[in-house]
């Protein structure tokens, strides 16, 4: 629970139907309060910063318009909505965000009634907008609904495909553009705030619409339409920058200081009595309220648990990680190749490619939020000659599904696609875990797969894919390799399994950076007098099936450990090979459930959805011993 005596008016307040009550003044404490809460949680347990203290009063504007339980407010990605968490009904429980069992750091259906729509993932709240607009429409239902988004969100290319069908369509609903790139200082804060007046103002708007609506009704009223209709995009073309939105059919309002909810509150309710699509320019501060977020507001988007004096994390991991031995092979291959080429959509940080796009800069490629438009990028390098490396999240390439089948394998270029954020990826729950592509891209025609257990087997399989001559996807985990550093390497091979030992009644397969848990599980059934096979993969496709049948022949079971869903995974796979030999060897496939996993630490879902080597032993003790 909260500690109440810090946040004395939240704490006194029924959320959120008081906050329509409140004064300005009432509302600006209210504000300061809200920003405390959201350091306080996340400086604890980690989470999205700098987004979510950007956008308190766009929430509280919001929440005063709007009743959200009948009225629908919809984050894009949503990780900024933890001020909308805490207005409405979780504020007491706010500081379980993302653990084991607590709130979501993203909006949820089932979490709470207020959350009007589940998201994770950038670009879908237009779109998700429109559906609720239109079955309310069907069903009689007069309700607002709203989506923000964030300017980096708009250049999905979704969000687009959204305006477009919402401008054609004139369906009454806001669209809220949070945009905090942009400032406004002292210099044109004036000019600014007159053109906000001048475009915003109900007045002006309701002009407008009448003037259109008049024109409809007298001779050569087309022409003369037209001909307004040209004047007004020259005015707005020279003062606004909504002309595009505009074009689109969009209403647009805008630029105003998203740090002033009376202001956002009149633009809102000028918007709802238009009557048509409208969008918001509201323009922010990402981390407003928070110096250290303020000025390094890259840092604190997503962050571990903090000191909230300095602004510094508390515990700094010294080992090295996947994302890192990735970043600093690839600057080795550059190095070495002036033919690679690195990709990444709006992730070069994340990715580990802020080296390389130091040092390479005109081989380095950031095309914003667009997965679609960047895998088909890469396989229009690679056909021009380049050897692109497309490194992208787990979660984020199942946008790219059909680029990959259509554009990539299809075709049989070699676009090395480098999957970051494989399995699980803990506190940012299902959104976020990289549950599916093992699955799916291991049924995908003349795609090579591989899974390194760990950063030796990483650079290895780097250097192989370098002059592959088709497309590879490389899949390794968020945070540290945890096989064991004393393991020795043998030389690649492509399609060919690692044989660690090869003895005993039992065999026990790993795929890849689950490796530590097989090895595990491989020494508990040694310490208990059991003899067993142990046998990195490395290789989903191309795989040496004959070896590896050889390697399982004769033995009583199988134990597979793979970081993906069970359904289509590693496991069935070998099931599969076995059952197609002949044999009938009992298999035992821990995986991923085919579910959709929540949030918590590694170690706590890995423990809930029985993939440790300590739940391999129970299985084992219950067959064999039974």
């Amino acid at each position: 629970m909260m500690n109440n005596s810090k946040y004395p008016l939240l704490s006194s307040l029924k959320l959120p139907g008081d906050i329509k009550k409140l004064s300005y003044d009432e509302i600006d404490r209210i504000a300061c309060e809200t920003r405390e809460v959201i350091i306080d949680s996340v400086s604890g347990n980690g989470g999205h910063l700098a987004s979510s203290l950007g956008v308190v009063e766009v929430t509280l504007a919001l929440l005063r318009i709007c009743d959200p339980l009948k009225d629908k407010i919809i984050w894009d990605v949503s990780h900024q909505s933890y001020p909308y968490k805490i207005l409405t009904d979780r504020f007491s429980n706010f500081n379980t965000l993302r653990a084991y069992g607590g709130i979501s750091g993203f909006t949820r259906i089932k979490e709470s009634p207020y959350d009007a729509f589940g998201t994770g993932h950038a670009s879908t709240s237009i779109s998700a907008g429109m559906g609720i607009v239109c079955a309310n429409e069907i069903a009689g239902l007069k309700h607002k609904v709203v989506s923000v988004i964030g300017d980096g969100a708009l250049s999905g290319g979704m969000a687009f495909e959204a305006l477009n069908h919402l401008g054609s369509t004139q369906k009454p609903m806001v669209v809220v553009l949070n945009d905090n790139e942009m400032s406004i200082n002292r210099n044109v804060g004036g000019l600014s705030d007159s053109l906000s007046r001048m475009v915003t103002g109900e007045f002006s708007t309701s002009i407008r619409k009448d003037i259109r609506k008049a024109l409809h009704t007298i001779p050569a009223g087309k022409r003369l339409r037209q001909l307004a209709r040209k004047f007004e995009e020259v005015i707005l073309s020279f003062f606004t920058p909504g002309i595009l939105f505009e074009e689109l059919g969009l209403r647009y309002i805008g630029p105003i200081e998203g740090h002033k909810v009376k202001e956002i509150e009149k633009a809102l309710h000028t918007a709802f009595a238009y009557g048509g699509p409208v969008l918001i320019h509201v323009v922010t501060v990402k981390g407003k309220g928070y110096k250290p977020a303020e000025q390094h507001p890259e840092n604190f988007h997503s962050i571990s648990s903090f000191d909230i004096k300095t602004g510094e994390p508390k515990k700094f991991d010294k080992s090295k990680s996947w994302t890192k031995a990735f970043g600093e092979k690839m600057v080795s291959l550059a190095g070495k190749d002036d033919k690679v080429v690195a990709i990444t959509a709006a992730m070069k940080d994340g990715t580990g490619l802020n080296e390389f796009a130091s040092k390479f800069p005109e081989r380095f490629f950031d095309t914003g939020i667009t997965e679609q438009h960047a895998m088909t990028f890469a396989a229009g390098l690679a056909v021009a000659g380049a050897k692109p490396y497309l490194a992208i999240y787990s979660t984020f390439l199942q946008r790219a599904f059909d680029q990959i089948i259509h554009d990539v394998a299809l075709q049989n270029l070699p676009v090395r696609i480098c999957i970051d954020r494989a399995g699980l990826v803990g506190q940012d729950g299902p959104t976020h875990h990289g549950a599916f592509d093992l699955s799916f891209l291991r049924m995908i025609p003349n795609l090579a797969l591989f899974l390194p257990k760990d950063y030796a087997e990483l650079d290895a399989m780097m250097e192989l894919s370098l002059n592959w001559n088709s497309p590879v996807a490389i899949r390794y985990a968020r945070g540290s390799s945890e096989t064991p550093q004393n393991l020795p390497f043998a030389p690649l091979k492509a399609g060919e399994p690692e044989v660690i030992y090869h003895w005993g009644d039992y065999a026990i397969i790993s795929a890849g950076h689950i490796f530590g848990e097989a090895w595990k599980f491989w020494n508990i059934l040694n310490e208990n007098g059991h003899k067993s096979s142990l046998i990195n993969l490395r290789f989903a496709n191309p795989l040496n099936k004959e070896r590896l049948i050889s390697l399982l022949k004769e033995k009583k079971a199988i134990f597979t450990f793979e970081e993906g869903i069970r359904t289509g995974g590693i496991g069935e796979m070998i099931k599969m090979l076995v059952s197609e030999s002949n044999s009938e060897i009992s298999t035992y496939i821990l995986s991923l459930p085919d579910d959709f996993v929540t949030h918590g630490s590694v170690a706590q879902l890995r423990a809930l959805c029985n993939i440790t080597a300590e739940y391999a032993w129970e299985l084992f003790q219950k067959r064999f011993y039974g």
